[in-house]
């Protein structure tokens, strides 16, 4: 019974999650995901100085008078069933759909809220030169849809700070989502791929010829 009912969920997450682009906002671009791909300049990485306290998270979010930092604002966001906000935004019940393993999640508590561009990968791609207010605008961007993703606890942690080359979702249906959102976000804030991640963007981009690139430049 209680498999059915995971089922019956994954089935009405797959049903309301976009699996194209969202409709462009003001200043928006959308590309081929090949030409997207294509766009993005290449450049040496470097991870010298960095440390993960550069980039701070959680901030207070979108809407400072909510009691909600931006972990629990993306959890509300990317509810498949809304869960209950109780004092100090402590969320119980509800469901989320980690597209990464394609799981249902039943808890808050099980889940990771992944920088689609992992902190670490930023700073090596051109993040290190940043302001220490753009890094956190960054590390708490809710402004498009694919920085900040809930996924499952697991999911995050194999992923860890590796990029396309050295890690892909473990649902291999996912992939073109995945590279389309990696390379957006990529393009958003200017940051810069190497060689090697080049190559494998381009092996996955040309198996997703339907696939587009939305996204919106931040000043």
């Amino acid at each position: 019974m209680v498999n059915a009912v995971l089922r019956s969920l994954a089935a009405a997450a797959l049903a309301v999650l976009p699996v194209t682009a969202p409709t462009p906002a003001d200043g928006a671009e959308t590309l081929p995901l090949v030409d997207a791909v294509a766009g993005l300049p290449v450049a040496l990485e470097s991870r010298d100085g960095y440390d993960r306290n550069k980039f701070r998270h959680w901030n207070t979010g979108d809407d400072p008078t909510d009691g909600c930092n931006t972990r629990a604002e993306v959890l509300l966001h990317e509810a498949v069933d809304p869960p209950t906000v109780g004092t100090g935004c402590r969320l119980t019940g509800g469901s989320w759909y980690s597209y990464y393993d394609a799981t249902v999640v039943t808890s808050a508590g099980s889940l990771d809220i992944d920088h689609m561009v992992p902190l670490a990968e930023a700073w090596d791609s051109g993040a290190s030169a940043w302001t220490p207010q753009r890094r956190e605008a960054y590390a708490n961007d809710q402004g498009a849809e694919a920085s900040l993703v809930a996924v499952t606890a697991r999911s995050n942690r194999s992923k860890a700070d590796q990029d396309p080359a050295q890690w892909m979702p473990p649902a291999t249906e996912a992939h073109c989502r995945y590279v389309s959102e990696w390379v957006g976000t990529k393009l958003r804030w200017g940051l810069a791929i190497d060689d090697v991640e080049l190559s494998a963007l381009e092996g996955t981009a040309a198996g997703c010829p339907e696939d587009t690139v939305t996204y919106e430049p931040v000043d």
